[in-house]
């Protein structure tokens, strides 16, 4: 069974920095793109940053300049480095694959971690 298990949320001043993590376990042999996404109470879920497996990145408008997305192949984790945050990044944010490859052979499409909570205070 594949688990995405988020760190790193909490409770920052506006301003301050946070770094997120996301390790993918269960027998993987590849992921293709990680991302994390956010989402507030009342709105969709939003592509925050992505990377693919070769290290292209792309980020939401929002946070260009701010964040910075990373991955360790060896490790299946991915990293958000978060800076300059602001009270408007305060969201939940899930770590994602698109799909992961196992030992196996199996394909697993679209695989979420459970949530970390950020909080960007002003």
């Amino acid at each position: 069974q594949v688990q995405l298990v988020e760190s790193g949320g909490g409770l920052v001043q506006a301003g301050g920095s946070l770094r997120l993590s996301c390790a993918a376990s269960g027998g993987i042999l590849s992921i293709n793109t990680m991302g994390w996404y956010r989402q507030v109470p009342g709105k969709q879920r939003e592509l925050v940053a992505a990377i693919t497996r070769g290290g292209s990145t792309n980020y939401a408008d929002s946070v260009k300049g701010r964040f910075t997305i990373s991955r360790d192949n060896s490790k299946n984790t991915v990293y958000l480095q978060m800076n300059s945050l602001k009270p408007e990044d305060t969201a939940v944010y899930y770590c994602n694959t698109d799909r992961i490859t196992r030992y196996t052979g199996t394909n697993i499409f679209n695989s979420w971690g459970q949530g970390t909570q950020v909080t960007v205070s002003s």
